[in-house]
């Protein structure tokens, strides 16, 4: 029935998904005042995983759609686009199949360029929000091209102001700031970013830098003053869509990728029947736009082929070619 409504943000999940626990998580604040410790008592919210963003194919199994860097996942050396079919002989669950397995190796059947392969992977307690702030930090690299080195970091979540304080530090304090350039990637996971995001690459205001008389030093209101690209697919959603809205239309860089979800509206999580029902509560317009159901289109468009993901990334690689010249 939710389905029929057509709307973004509107859907309900259950705790056979992380994306139930990723939800309540994100949404904790909310859920507090509706009940959350009677779900999660402790106040901790966490699932057994192993660091996968997936989707169900025709055949109902899971495909990797994104990898969080840092978790068993990427070290085991699962790919996107890798189809898993079985976890330890049975029908894989993306929550169930690790259920009282964690620190315990279990192997997954994989279906990876036509080929089925075996590979083994040791599940772990995932506390969500801290997944995507790891993974943010971990993503952070130097890419060496033509001569020029080129940061890239990927921002998996946006829902919490903790992410965009943890880039600007990356950008700041970590080798990311000696970068000639940026590759800000924004594909697929969750969106919560505002618009005053952009600030970061507003060339026009000044950072200022404070330092206590312990010789504490801190960065306040950083900028990135070198040139930047943008990664947008279908996953890119929600605030995400936002940031990607003004990025291109106020001319920032290029947007490179394929068109964004057009998942705009505000919403809101309640916890009912034993799930969770994300809710959309409000219209929202960017600059008199309404973005829902239309997405953002890239300013360089670049598509990638499932059997590509994993083993080469296009768009990451057109991103690399663009500012290996500029």
């Amino acid at each position: 029935m939710l389905s029929e409504l057509h709307a973004s943000h509107t859907r309900y999940y259950t705790p056979y998904e992380p994306e139930y626990y990723q939800l309540c998580d994100i949404f904790a604040g909310a859920l507090r005042r509706r009940g959350l410790e009677r779900t999660f008592p402790s106040g901790r919210i966490s699932y057994p995983g192993i660091g996968v963003l997936s989707r169900l194919d025709m055949q109902g199994h899971s495909v990797i759609t994104g990898i969080i860097e840092g978790t068993p996942a990427q070290q085991a050396g699962l790919l996107t686009g890798d189809v898993i079919a079985f976890a330890d002989g049975g029908a894989f669950q993306p929550v169930q199949s690790f259920r009282d397995k964690i620190g315990k190796e279990i192997v997954l059947g994989l279906r990876r360029a036509g080929a089925f392969m075996p590979i083994s992977v040791t599940p772990v307690d995932i506390e969500p929000n801290k997944m995507f702030l790891d993974g943010l930090k971990a993503s952070a690299r130097i890419i060496q091209a033509n001569g020029r080195s080129i940061g890239y970091v990927h921002v998996w979540s946006y829902a919490g102001s903790v992410y965009q304080r943890t880039l600007e530090q990356l950008l700041s304090q970590s080798p990311l700031k000696d970068a000639d350039a940026l590759i800000w990637d924004l594909r697929d996971g969750w969106g919560g970013a505002i618009p005053e995001y952009l600030d970061l690459f507003n060339t026009r205001a000044p950072t200022m830098q404070v330092t206590d008389r312990n010789g504490g030093s801190e960065l306040r209101n950083v900028k990135w003053r070198k040139p930047v690209a943008m990664l947008v697919n279908g996953g890119t959603r929600s605030g995400k869509e936002i940031l990607a809205y003004g990025f291109k239309k106020y001319r920032l860089g290029e947007v490179i990728g394929t068109r964004t979800e057009g998942a705009v509206l505000a919403a809101t999580a309640f916890l009912i029947g034993g799930g969770l029902l994300l809710l959309a509560v409000a219209e929202v317009h960017v600059d008199g736009e309404r973005l829902e159901g239309v997405g953002v289109a890239p300013t360089i468009e670049v598509q990638a082929a499932a059997d590509s993901i994993g083993r080469s990334d296009p768009q990451l690689d057109r991103a690399i070619a663009v500012l290996s010249v500029a």
